[in-house]
C-alpha cells in the first residue's frame, strides 16, 4: 500500500527571501517547538487551507534577520518533523545563470550542487551513522504537483533545473558566475543545501520552487546584482508564489500521493544496529528513527 494513502499529514512550507507569511490561509496557532538541535528560525505558523493543515516557517525569520550561512537548518527540518509534516515546499529567491531563465520566471528544481562549507549537513554524526541517497534529491511527485500549480497560476515556469547553492552572504564574483555557467548550472542561491539533505534524512518529501530575481553577474549587459535592484522583482515574485500556493492547495488531486522513496529514505541507510544503541545516541534523532525502532 502507498504509505501516503494511509497518513493524514500536514504540508510544510519554508518561505525564503520576501515570503514571511501566508496571508489568505486561516491561521490556527503559533507553534514554538524545541528541538535537540536548537531553535528553528522562528515560530512555526499552523494554518489551514480548506481541509488541509499547513505548517509555515520563514527560513530567515520574520524581518529577514538570519543570513543564509547562519540558518539552523537542522532545527528547522527537525521542527517540521515534530510538527507532523510529511512533505516540504521550499520557496527560494535565486539568480539566473541562463539567458532563457529571466527575472520573474520560476524554476521547479530537480538537482542541486553544493558549494557551501561549514554548515552541519546531517543529523547522524555518530555513533548512529546513515548514508541516505541523494541521487534524486527532490520528490518527483511533489515536484510535478508544484509544476502543475505554477502552470495553473499562469506563471512562466521552467520544468527542471540545477540549483547551485553557494555559501554567501556575498554574491558571486564574475569569474565564479561564469565558471558555474560553464558547469551547466541553471540557477544560483544560498539556502537550499543542506536543507534538502536534511529533509531526505528526515524522510520528508521535499521540492523547491525557485523564484528568479535577477541575472547573476555573468550577464554583462545587465546591471550587476545588488539588493536594491532585485527587491522589485522579489515583491512581484512573492505575489506569484502566493497564487501558486493557492492553486496547489485548491487542486482536487491527492496532495499526499507519493510514489517516490522519500518517506523510506532511511530504510537501507543505517549502518549500525539500532537495538544496540543507548538513549544518548537515540534521543537527538528519535523523531527520525521512530518508525524503525
Amino acid at each position: 500500500m502507498n504509505l501516503a494513502t494511509t497518513m493524514n499529514k500536514r504540508i510544510g512550507i519554508i518561505g525564503g527571501s520576501g515570503l514571511y507569511d501566508i496571508e489568505g490561509f486561516d491561521v490556527l496557532d503559533e507553534l514554538h517547538i524545541e528541538t535537540p538541535w536548537g531553535e528553528p528560525s522562528d515560530a512555526l505558523t499552523l494554518a489551514r487551507f480548506g481541509e488541509q493543515e499547513v505548517v509555515f516557517l520563514p527560513r530567515h525569520g520574520r524581518g529577514h534577520r538570519i543570513p543564509p550561512h547562519a540558518i539552523n537548518y537542522r532545527a528547522n527540518i527537525y521542527a517540521m518533523k515534530l510538527a507532523d509534516v510529511s512533505q516540504i515546499i521550499s520557496i527560494s529567491a535565486v539568480g539566473s545563470l541562463r539567458e532563457d531563465i529571466a527575472p520573474g520566471d520560476f524554476v521547479i528544481v530537480d538537482q542541486f550542487v553544493d558549494r557551501t562549507h561549514g554548515r552541519p549537513s546531517t543529523f547522524f554524526e555518530g555513533p548512529i551513522v546513515a548514508h541516505a541517497s541523494m541521487a534524486d534529491p527532490v520528490c518527483a511527485s511533489l515536484r510535478q504537483r508544484l509544476l502543475a500549480a505554477c502552470q495553473s497560476a499562469e506563471i512562466t515556469t521552467r520544468d527542471g533545473g540545477c540549483y547551485l547553492t553557494m555559501q554567501g552572504p556575498q554574491f558571486s564574483s564574475r569569474a565564479e558566475s561564469k565558471l558555474y555557467r560553464s558547469w551547466g548550472m541553471d540557477i544560483i542561491g544560498m539556502t537550499n543545501l543542506p536543507e534538502a539533505k536534511l529533509a531526505r534524512e528526515a524522510e520528508l518529501c521535499y521540492a523547491t520552487v525557485a523564484m528568479c530575481t535577477d541575472y547573476d553577474c555573468w550577464h554583462e549587459e545587465e546591471e550587476d546584482v545588488n539588493v536594491n535592484n532585485l527587491l522589485e522583482t522579489m515583491h512581484a515574485n512573492v505575489h506569484k508564489a502566493k497564487a501558486m500556493l493557492v492553486a496547489f492547495f485548491d487542486t482536487s488531486d491527492d496532495l499526499h500521493a507519493c510514489d517516490c522513496a522519500c518517506r523510506q529514505a532511511l530504510e537501507h541507510a543505517i549502518l549500525c544496529d539500532l537495538s544496540a544503541q543507548d538513549d544518548s545516541a537515540i534521543k537527538p534523532v528519535h523523531a527520525l528513527l521512530e518508525r524503525l525502532l
